[in-house]
Order: C-alpha cells, then sequence, then structure tokens
C-alpha cells in the first residue's frame, strides 16, 4: 500500500518548481540569453547537457555563449572535443590560415556530436562576430578532450620540423613507438597490460619536458603555435597514460581524461591572459560537480566542474540541462551508425519527472543558496536519479544504462528544462562510423 502522505510530499515539490521556475522564452528571443546575465561576473560559466544528440541544447548552449561573449567578455569556448579537431576550426573562426594536415576535422566516431548543424551555426556566428576585431579581442575555439592522438602526434612533428629541426627528428623517433596503435590506441592499452610496462611512457613524457623548456615570451602568430604545439604535446602524454590506465578500473582512466580536460583549460585561460573568460561546454557528467553525484559519492571520480569550483568557488558556475522525452541523435553501440531514437519518458522520483510533473514548458531554475527558496532547496538536497545519455543510448536497458543518484542544487547552479526535445541534425557524412567524408571535406569551411 502507498503512503499518503509520501504522494502529498511527492506532488508538493513539482507545485514548489513550477512557483521557483522562471519561464523561457523561444531560443531565438534575445531574451532567452539575457535570462543568464546573472553569471556574467564569473570566469568560468560550464553549459552542460544531458545527451551529445539534443539540439535544444546546442542551441540553447549557443545562445547563452552569445550573451556571454557580447555582453560580458567572454572570450575563450571549449569545449568537450579533440584538441587538434578543434584547433582547425579555431583558425577559422579567428581568421587564421589553415594548416597543411593529413587529418580532416571531427571524422572519427561520434561524428555527428560536432558535426551538426547546431555547431555548424553557432562556429559561423564566432568568425562573423570576430571579423575585423584586433586577434587580442577575438573569441578562439578550443577543444578539452585528449581522443585524438594521431593528429595529435602529426602536429607536434609538424610544428618542431618547422622551428627545430633536431627535436623534430627526435619525436618522431620517440612517437614512433606509439606510431603503430595511433588508430586503434586501445590495443597498446591491451599490450602494456599484458606486458606488464609502458613501453611508451617515458618518451612522450620527455618530448613534452623539451618542448616545455623551449617556452619563451611570445606574441601573435608565433605564440599560438607554440601553444598548439604544447597542448598537442600534453594530449599525447596523458592520452598513452589514459589507454594504458583504462583497464585497470573506470574511476582512474575517468580522472585522467577530466583532469587533461581542467588543466587545458587552465592553459588556455593562462595563455590568453588575465582577463580572459570561458564558457566550457561538455556533457552534465563533466561539468556537474562528481562530488555530490553517485561518481564522487560512490566511485571515488571527480570531473571538470567539481575542479573549477574548487579553483575558482563562486566565479565558476554549473549549469545543468534536462529533457523528459522526445528524440536524440545516438548509436546503438561504440562505432556504430547513428540513429534518431526516441527517448523514453522520465522515470517516476527522478529529478527530470519532478520538473515535467511541474508543467512549465521549458525554463531556468536557479539554485544557488538565496536565489531559490530555502524550502525547494532542501528538498531538492534529497538525492534522486539523473538521466545520463552520452554518445549511445539502449533505452531498454535504461535504469541502469543511463541513470545515476545526484544532488540537483550542489551539482549545479542553475538547471535549464526543455519539456520535450528533438534531435540534432547532422551535416551530410556525419551518420558514418568511420572512414572519408565524401562532402563538406572542408568543414568548417563550406556546405
Amino acid at each position: 500500500m502507498v503512503d499518503a502522505d509520501f504522494d502529498t510530499e511527492l506532488d508538493s515539490l513539482p507545485r514548489m518548481i513550477a512557483e521557483a521556475a522562471e519561464p523561457l522564452p523561444d531560443i531565438d528571443d534575445p531574451a532567452f540569453g539575457a535570462l543568464f546575465d546573472r553569471f556574467g561576473d564569473a570566469r568560468v560559466v560550464c553549459l552542460g547537457e544531458a545527451s551529445h544528440g539534443t539540439s535544444e541544447f546546442y542551441r540553447a548552449r549557443a545562445a547563452i555563449s552569445r550573451r556571454l561573449i557580447e555582453r560580458h567578455g567572454f572570450n575563450i569556448v571549449a569545449v568537450e572535443g579533440d584538441w587538434p579537431d578543434c584547433a582547425t576550426v579555431d583558425r577559422y573562426v579567428r581568421h587564421r590560415p589553415a594548416r597543411e594536415l593529413d587529418f580532416r576535422p571531427f571524422e572519427r566516431f561520434p561524428m555527428w556530436m560536432w558535426r551538426n548543424r547546431e555547431a555548424d551555426a553557432f562556429i559561423r556566428w564566432i568568425r562573423t562576430h570576430n571579423e575585423n576585431r584586433p586577434s587580442e579581442r577575438m573569441c578562439g575555439f578550443y577543444g578539452l578532450d585528449l581522443y585524438n592522438l594521431s593528429a595529435s602526434m602529426e602536429s607536434v612533428i609538424e610544428f618542431l620540423d618547422r622551428e627545430d629541426p633536431e627535436l623534430g627528428r627526435l619525436a618522431q623517433l620517440r612517437y614512433g613507438c606509439l606510431e603503430p596503435w595511433a588508430d586503434n590506441p586501445q590495443v597498446y592499452g591491451r599490450h602494456s597490460l599484458l606486458e606488464g610496462y609502458a613501453r611508451c611512457e617515458v618518451g612522450v613524457i620527455q618530448m613534452l619536458q623539451d618542448l616545455l623548456k623551449k617556452q619563451v615570451d611570445c606574441f601573435g602568430e608565433e605564440c599560438e603555435e607554440w601553444l598548439d604545439a604544447a597542448a598537442n604535446a600534453r594530449l599525447v602524454k596523458d592520452a598513452e597514460a589514459y589507454y594504458r590506465i583504462m583497464y585497470h578500473g573506470s574511476a582512474e582512466s575517468w580522472n585522467l581524461r577530466d583532469s587533461h580536460m581542467f588543466d587545458t583549460l587552465n592553459m588556455i585561460l593562462e595563455a590568453r591572459g588575465p582577463g580572459s573568460k570561458a564558457v566550457v561546454w561538455a556533457h552534465n557528467s563533466h561539468i556537474g560537480n562528481a562530488a555530490f553525484t553517485d561518481m564522487g559519492m560512490h566511485r571515488n571520480e571527480l570531473n571538470i566542474g567539481q575542479l573549477v569550483k574548487e579553483k575558482w568557488a563562486s566565479r565558476a558556475r554549473l549549469i545543468g540541462f534536462g529533457t523528459h522525452t522526445g528524440t536524440v541523435a545516438a548509436a546503438d553501440d561504440w562505432d556504430s551508425p547513428m540513429k534518431i531514437k526516441r527517448v523514453r519518458p522520465s522515470l517516476p522520483e527522478s529529478h527530470e519527472r519532478m520538473a515535467h510533473d511541474s508543467a512549465v514548458e521549458r525554463f531556468l531554475l536557479d539554485l544557488r543558496e538565496g536565489e531559490v527558496g530555502r524550502d525547494l532547496r532542501d528538498r531538492l538536497m534529497e538525492p534522486r536519479l539523473e538521466r545520463f545519455i552520452g554518445v549511445i543510448y539502449r533505452p531498454e536497458t535504461e535504469r541502469w544504462s543511463h541513470y545515476s543518484e545526484a544532488i540537483l542544487p550542489k551539482q549545479f547552479d542553475c538547471y535549464v528544462w526543455f519539456d520535450e526535445t528533438s534531435a540534432v541534425t547532422p551535416l551530410a557524412g556525419a551518420q558514418r562510423p568511420g572512414g572519408h567524408v565524401e562532402i563538406e571535406e572542408t568543414y568548417p569551411f563550406g556546405l
């Protein structure tokens, strides 16, 4: 028999959310972005997503980012994407000449995560925004992730071949150890585990150390090129360790990856100067404070959101996103083709169901202490299920595959809700799991 008092308490929470929620206008309305002016004084604003394939999340993050860039001086957009791929986009948005390399950006799985019309529109907006601005006032586009090992090795060697041919030859020798596994580094991890040692570890660490010794005061293009090479060398070092330890346990590899992304963010902020301000685009699992989710409470995992809060406190703002149902772009398995999948309605007693039952279609819920009523905040402090959909979505096992417990007001400073959402629109070729793309080979330079 269901306890009547329990039912009453549960029913009251959606009503409290409805009373506190700030209804959101259409994403394309300038008033949408203006509602986030309250976070304009932050050094870092992290914008999440409950899936990697939802149009509303991309469009909302773009609208918020445009406002922060135009009105509040944010000059960095740092995303959950690989550094070398995003460096190609950064050259485009900052009107710098393209580099001659053997790879094209975002050709690896999941291609649709960045090769979609929503991301493309925002990238083109940044380029337009930067037009006729001095380089120091341009907004840059940077990748925080470490998966594109082969492109990063190629970029380091290409830089050193120009600047220090002797060190370039040494880089080829040291990175040659990883070359057989560059396109499939998981195999390197298995070999290291079986052999009982990390055959390439010393070389990639020495390579980064030698490159960092070359750091000098620099300006303009030379500084940008050095920053790119240093970031790629750091990526190679961390990627070698990541693939080597991924077989020892998920917490260790997860922590290395998020620590790498946090360190890369710090490097970018430092390089852009003391007045720099960053918007970070990443999944809720990366930007919500892990200390107040199952990740930190039970699995000893940390993430970017936790680390930026520990460093910048109230000058770091974490904004999560959620939805009840709709469609999403996702795959059945890693390296499988993209599909448009139906998102199941959220589970009873989850944070999402409480938001859905509020009957407010789109809203902003400011969760900061003093901004939300104490009674509602106290109710939301109870751990509840929260849904996480990545590039893989398995509706048939959703409860076990995609839900985890979280304390919402400690996880996020703000929660943005869209009751029903739709899948991103992939650019032509972005549905395929691998190989070359016959259309849009010059992305982001042409449609």
